[in-house]
């Protein structure tokens, strides 16, 4: 059965880091395209970041050059390497798992300025 477990959000001023990690279960994980969404207060939820199979990423021009999606297929984990946050980045991020479409319950990023 596959779950995704995020975990590392929380408070930090602006120009800080936070690290994000989805941690998966389930036999297809490596098999998968994973990415990073976020979604703000009254905002549509948004793609942040993807990673395929072959380790090829893409990122929302947003967060181009300050983030850093990653995976770990032996410990099946997605990450998501924050740097340099802003308080626009303030967001539940979500994990999901783009093959099955399958998401993680989001965890709280917050940016003070």
């Amino acid at each position: 059965q596959v779950q995704l477990v995020e975990s590392g959000g929380g408070l930090v001023q602006a120009g800080g880091s936070l690290r994000l990690s989805c941690a998966a279960s389930g036999g297809i994980f490596s098999i998968s395209t994973m990415g990073w969404y976020r979604q703000a207060p009254g905002k549509q939820r948004e793609v942040v970041a993807t990673i395929n199979i072959g380790g090829s990423t893409s990122y929302a021009d947003s967060v181009k050059g300050r983030f850093t999606i990653s995976r770990d297929n032996a410990k099946k984990t997605l990450y998501l390497q924050m740097n340099n946050l802003k308080p626009e980045d303030t967001a539940v991020y979500y994990c999901r798992n783009v093959r099955i479409d399958y998401w993680g319950q989001g965890t709280q990023v917050t940016v003070s300025s």
